[in-house]
């Protein structure tokens, strides 16, 4: 999501109500007009991996839609951990059918061995926030209706493990992540069981500045905290438990026993992931969480670079966390090698 949290201003204008420049823009008749994340890639046979995409659709009534990846290594006789994924794009941008995303999620589903759920949650500001989290919220509803082979779906009654669920996210997808297994550990779903989370360079905040929040990204928390505002009508601040996690009384009832938590360097993000460790840590939750910190790189730079040795590196953390999580339950799976 570095493309959206760069440089830029908010405007307006007699002609628009609201301009992000390079972004995005709202008409006065309320229409979005977006800039970003408008291309899609069509699902089918990745040539490079062997891995296989389509699109189904989740609740017709809401066209809540998700795009699902099985690996070439599938077998009728073995079940797969299912990673259900959110996008990132500060809630207002992007989708699940992405170029910015297919092709990443084609390494991961190949690389780790899971089968992928990617969310294509609706966006503000036409659909204020929570619509996106209660939307994440029903695609994990829906994943866990396969859990005795009995839901719409034949890829996940066939190949998915209901009982070793991971969710993930960058950027928004990851405070999607977290905010998702909060909700699981206060109305937990025993359809499914929630191995771990994986956060991505999280877009977390605050009212309060922290770090180089009161420095040198002084002027980039101020433009990035318009993203949030803009997608949440409710007008409920920067210190909404769903952005702040300092302020969510709920952390140490967080429903999965480990975490995965990736910051870049040179994301202006960074000291808010190391907050959100030292609240977790505080907070009393007896699970595991691990960090992973990549140097020289910038927001949510794995999605942009896939053959980097970083971003190489960063998808193969995530596959020992997968596999380490498994096992941990007894329960090895095999992966394909990295």
């Amino acid at each position: 999501m570095s493309s959206v949290f760069g440089s830029g201003s908010i405007i307006t204008s007699d002609e628009f109500l609201l301009q992000i420049h390079g972004f995005l823009q709202v008409h006065k008749d309320g229409r979005c007009e977006r800039f970003v994340g408008n291309k899609t890639m069509p699902t089918g046979i990745d040539p490079s991996t062997g891995v296989q995409s389509k699109d189904v659709v989740i609740s017709p009534e809401t066209n809540l839609s998700a795009r699902l990846y099985i690996p070439k290594t599938i077998t009728p006789d073995w079940k797969l951990p299912i990673l259900v994924y959110y996008h990132g794009g500060g809630f207002v941008v992007e989708s699940a059918k992405s170029p910015t995303y297919h092709p990443t999620l084609n390494l991961i589903t190949a690389e780790s061995n899971v089968i992928i759920v990617s969310v294509d949650y609706r966006l503000g500001p036409e659909h204020p926030i929570p619509t996106g989290y209660n939307d994440s919220w029903e695609a994990i509803k829906w994943v866990a209706t396969h859990s005795n082979a009995g839901g719409p779906e034949p890829w996940l009654n066939d190949y998915g493990d209901c009982q070793k669920v991971f969710l993930a996210g960058d950027s928004a997808g990851a405070n999607i992540a977290h905010n998702m297994a909060i909700r699981a550990g206060s109305e937990p779903i025993h359809a499914i069981k929630l191995d771990g989370i994986i956060l991505l360079h999280p877009y977390f905040g605050g009212n309060e500045p922290i770090g180089s929040e009161l420095g040198k990204h002084k002027h980039l928390k101020a433009y990035t905290d318009q993203f949030w505002n803009l997608a949440n009508a409710s007008r409920s601040g920067l210190d909404d438990p769903l952005f702040n996690p300092e302020k969510n009384p709920d952390l140490s009832g967080l429903g999965c026993s480990k975490i995965l938590l990736c910051v870049a360097e040179k994301d202006n993000f960074k000291d808010r992931g190391l907050y959100y460790k030292e609240l977790m840590d505080k907070s009393g939750w007896p699970g595991k969480l691990e960090m992973m910190e990549t140097k020289q790189e910038d927001h949510v730079f794995f999605l942009f670079n896939t053959s980097s040795h970083n971003s190489h590196a960063l998808r193969k953390r995530i596959y020992t966390f997968i596999n380490q999580v498994n096992k941990a339950g007894g329960n090895g799976v095999m992966g394909a090698e990295l």
